[in-house]
């Protein structure tokens, strides 16, 4: 068949366009895959709480003496002086070092280190807002850096356990198109990072992917999962902090808006280690279940 000049010219236009497409696309950078996870790295010599371990969680304020009759207050990281953790090991209490890892917030001393390209959306909080996590890939890394020289400052002060905060960015809006990969990858590698310098460390928020985190935290701390009827696996389907305590590692469970009579037999049943806290976290509101 014969093409016509106007058929000959739409043809030479359609390929002049594919050519142009193809080039386009051969430019452009592809999306790089999330690197494998890191093996988890092992925390011989470190504090392993036992299943049944008493708890107190004061973030608003630094706690000083006379201290409540528990094993272990989890306290800001920041807030808290050395010397505050050595009153609370004088008192025979072992103390966790509260970090927000997946958030920056503009009042901490190293507010300024955060490169511009990391800070996302507002996570609710005043002066919070999302990391992109994705940063830590990078071969040297800021993010990686700041949250290192952070669990070095919980180290130096003398704490037994980090927790890490703000971790399930990816399932927030963040501003950023972070996959659970991406949350993976990080959560594990700032757990490993704890470990090689000395401390356990406990897994809070990212519930979904708790199968996938069980073998990089040494416990987790959850807050109102009674309340929203999702603390086991029987009631989520494939994830649940029963997973942890069948490993032998401790669940540290907060409620605020729930009277203990309402779910301290619960938590008492799936060896959690429940407490009613204000949601303040001021110390004024105390109700252990064991």
């Amino acid at each position: 068949m014969t093409l016509t000049p106007t058929a000959k010219r739409i043809t030479s236009a359609a390929a002049g366009l594919a050519l142009v497409a193809a080039a386009t696309a051969a430019l452009a950078p592809s999306a790089s895959a999330t690197p494998a996870l890191p093996s988890p790295a092992a925390c011989n010599g470190c504090w392993h709480p036992s299943l049944q371990t008493s708890w107190n969680w004061v973030l608003s304020t630094v706690p000083t003496a006379p201290f409540r009759n528990v094993q272990m207050y989890d306290v800001d990281g920041f807030n808290n002086t050395a010397a505050n953790v050595s009153a609370l090991h004088s008192a025979g209490i072992k103390a966790v070092c509260y970090l927000s890892a997946g958030t920056y917030e503009n009042w901490r001393p190293d507010a300024s280190q955060f490169p511009a390209a990391v800070l996302g959306s507002g996570n609710g909080w005043p002066g919070e807002k999302w990391l992109d996590v994705r940063e830590i890939q990078k071969s040297n890394s800021a993010l990686r850096k700041i949250m290192d020289a952070r669990l070095d400052m919980c180290h130096q002060k003398g704490f037994d356990m980090v927790e890490l905060d703000n971790v399930d960015g990816y399932s927030n809006s963040t501003g950023f198109s972070l996959t659970a990969a991406d949350q993976l990858y990080y959560n594990a590698t700032l757990a490993n990072d704890s470990h090689a310098r000395g401390m356990s460390v406990l897994q809070k928020n990212d519930n979904e992917q708790i199968p996938q985190l069980l073998p990089y935290f040494d416990g987790a701390l959850n807050e109102q999962c009674n309340q929203y009827k999702e603390c086991t696996t029987a009631q989520n389907g494939d994830y649940g902090y029963d997973q942890y305590v069948a490993k032998g590692k401790p669940v540290f469970q907060a409620e605020y808006k729930l009277a203990t009579s309402s779910f301290c037999s619960k938590d008492n049943a799936n060896n959690f280690n429940g407490v009613r806290f204000d949601i303040d976290l001021d110390d004024k509101t105390f109700q252990a279940c064991r």
